[in-house]
């Protein structure tokens, strides 16, 4: 088992454990460290063979650990382009987010929502398991194919309802209030969940490794696939859904309340609310299922049951 996986097992037991260790690993200076840094720190983790079992004490060796957490993906040993390493989803995807809440006409809306939906699947599909094998195709060739119809359905999708609006002419204060407030948020945390089960499908379908408690992989498993793509799929949908929720429901009341005197003073609180809803719902949405994703020997196919004799068997669930 990689020494990522074993420190998220180790220290990621409970919501609270993992929510303070994704705090760690998405802070943004770590996107400054060097390659050779990062090839330093895990060479000293694998050159350690203690297994982890409890917290690490050691504020060296913890430093080492969150630069291979925020740097390397524990199935391919490799070390993740600068863009999609997780402590640099908040500062890529934050001005994204913004634009796409912005009041825009349905072509623009379209452009947003488009470039949006491509950083995010990308950042999948990098983040994703990466032990799935088939030999009759290219996984990724699939997953890029597969992304890239995701991600125009789902741009579509966020511009319909505005696109009709305008058509037709549908200018009443309820309509407004449905589409321009109500229907966003639903919207991309339901296209954001589509876009993960989407480009993430051939790990349900061709199934990824898990392995016992010391590491060793025991089987390839379609319905370890299934959880980890769902759970992750949620995460997403929940991080999202509410980084537009949230922030529509303030401004409503703030605007009612004529709080804010000139449209400059609504766009900056807009902004701001964004900002705050997304910064503190990033390390939550990651941490609401575990990394290093646990499944009952039971759940597994018959291969797998006459193979081992552990009760439970651990999968990397990817981001």
């Amino acid at each position: 088992m990689d020494a990522n996986l074993q420190l998220w097992r180790a220290e990621g037991r409970s919501f609270l454990q993992r929510f303070r260790l994704w705090a760690e690993v998405l802070d943004p200076l770590l996107l400054l460290r060097s390659t050779e840094e990062i090839r330093s720190s895990r060479l000293s983790i694998q050159n350690n063979e203690k297994t982890l079992s409890e917290p690490i004490h050691n504020n060296q060796v913890r430093q080492a650990f969150l630069l291979s957490l925020s740097s390397v993906h524990p199935d391919t040993d490799s070390i993740i382009p600068v863009l999609f390493r997780p402590p640099a989803f908040l500062p890529v995807s934050l001005p994204l987010v913004i634009a796409s809440s912005l009041p825009l006409q349905a072509r623009n809306a379209f452009i947003c929502q488009f470039v949006f939906h491509t950083y995010t699947t990308g950042f999948t599909l990098i983040n994703g398991n990466g032990t799935t094998k088939a030999e009759e195709y290219s996984v990724q060739q699939k997953q890029v194919f597969c992304g890239l119809g995701a991600i125009s359905y789902a741009a579509c999708i966020g511009a319909v309802p505005i696109f009709f609006m305008n058509r037709y002419t549908l200018k009443s204060p309820l309509t407004q209030l449905v589409v321009r407030k109500l229907l966003p948020a639903p919207l991309l945390g339901l296209m954001s969940a589509f876009t993960v089960a989407v480009v993430r499908s051939p790990e349900f379908e061709n199934g990824i490794e898990v392995m016992d408690r010391n590491g060793k992989v025991v089987g390839v498993s379609q319905k370890a696939g299934e959880k980890a793509v769902k759970e992750t799929a949620l995460s997403r949908a929940a991080l999202f859904g509410t980084a537009f929720f949230l922030p529509a429901v303030f401004m409503h009341f703030v605007e009612r309340a004529n709080f804010a005197k000139t449209p400059r003073t609504l766009a900056s609180m807009r902004m701001m609310m964004i900002t705050s809803v997304l910064a503190g719902m990033l390390p939550v949405s990651f941490s609401m299922f575990p990394q290093c994703g646990k499944i009952k020997r039971a759940d597994l196919e018959p291969e797998i049951l006459s193979s081992t004799e552990e009760t439970e068997l651990f999968y990397n669930r990817g981001i």
